[in-house]
């Protein structure tokens, strides 16, 4: 019988664990199709979707019900933050796997929000760009809309539903970030559960956020810092987030999921963090904001102030002396007996001298 070598086993054991440790580590790093960025473009995110709809009818839905928030909601029309915005954004959707053009409008809202509607129709509130400070940090939200028109997840949830009636697809299209807002303005009684992604759509737009901020070159931590940032504000102050933000927290178990994929996406050198235009394009808006808060203000107190002038009386100059004053007035009845009454007598004098 041979005897063991201690030595020798030990040696072969930490060999072993030396050969495995790259290993194991490269295997950490796989990505699955749908979480690998260096694929976006080249995979169907949708191919295992249930879906009852066409890219072009999906995109006709969604023009339907954008021309009815076009018609009802108030814009920010400046053209440089308009322009600025539609160039991120669509460096986004450049860098996705969108199949449908996108289209990006600003609100003039402070509500921290934003929402998509089907086939590629994205609003932003002015509220989150001011929210932002930097350029990555507004570009995590944009990325996460993309995200719900790359995964379709409108008619994803159409179909789920069975609601094939185009009767009935209104219904269900006022849901994602902002159909709350929509529904209560259109004074619509829906089941909330119509009104916003389940948490595996937003989940999944989480994923696919990191995934197109990486590709277009951003920090795609910036997506959990911002929400987390925006967390810690609604503590402070209840009121500042909108309703969805709070019906789906991105803190927790969604941060962990995303930080735990960014960690495995491949390594780069640099990130695009700010530009110059971010801060020009904010400066710009909140100096819109206040010019037309300085507006207001200044029409108001105007108007404050012609309403609270006295009325004033004024005294009619007194008539020369000498003068009647009640000249080229005509007289009523009792002022002309009295003229009459207190008009003196006259007696004539007669040619002697005498009176008569």
């Amino acid at each position: 019988m041979r005897s063991s070598n201690p030595s020798r086993t030990l040696v072969l054991a930490l060999s072993l664990i030396l050969v495995a440790t790259p290993v194991l580590a490269q295997d950490q790093r796989l990505l699955s199709e749908n979480e690998n960025p260096e694929l976006i473009g080249k995979r169907n995110i949708n191919k295992h979707q249930i879906n009852f709809y066409s890219l072009d009818k999906e995109v006709a839905i969604g023009r339907q019900f954008a021309a009815e928030v076009d018609r009802s909601a108030k814009f920010v029309e400046d053209p440089i933050i308009v322009e600025y915005l539609n160039r991120v954004g669509q460096n986004l959707v450049l860098h996705s796997d969108a199949k449908v053009p996108c289209t990006f409008k600003v609100i003039d809202d402070d509500v921290v929000n934003a929402f998509t509607l089907p086939g590629g129709f994205i609003y932003v509130n002015k509220g989150l760009i001011l929210a932002a400070d930097n350029e990555s940090e507004l570009a995590g939200p944009i990325a996460h809309e993309i995200g719900h028109v790359a995964a379709r997840h409108g008619v994803e949830q159409a179909s789920k539903g069975q609601l094939v009636n185009w009767g009935s697809l209104p219904l269900i299209f006022l849901g994602g970030l902002g159909g709350f807002a929509i529904r209560q303005a259109a004074g619509l009684a829906i089941p909330l559960g119509f009104l916003k992604f389940s948490r595996g759509a937003e989940e999944e737009a989480d994923r696919l956020a990191a995934q197109y901020l990486w590709a277009s070159g951003y920090d795609p931590h910036s997506l959990v810092t911002f929400f987390e940032k925006l967390e810690a504000t609604e503590k402070k102050k209840p009121g500042t987030m909108a309703r969805l933000f709070r019906d789906h927290p991105v803190a927790g178990n969604r941060a962990d999921k995303v930080n735990a994929l960014v960690a495995r996406f491949p390594d780069r050198n640099e990130y695009t963090i700010n530009t110059s235009e971010f801060n020009q394009v904010k400066a710009r808006l909140v100096s819109l904001i206040n010019a037309q808060a300085s507006g207001i203000s200044r029409n108001g107190a105007s108007a404050e102030r012609e309403a609270q002038r006295p009325t004033l009386r004024r005294r009619q100059p007194a008539p020369p002396e000498g003068t009647d004053p009640n000249a080229g007035q005509a007289p009523s009845g009792d002022q002309e007996q009295k003229t009459t009454s207190e008009r003196p007598t006259l007696r004539h004098r007669s040619d002697n001298g005498k009176t008569p």
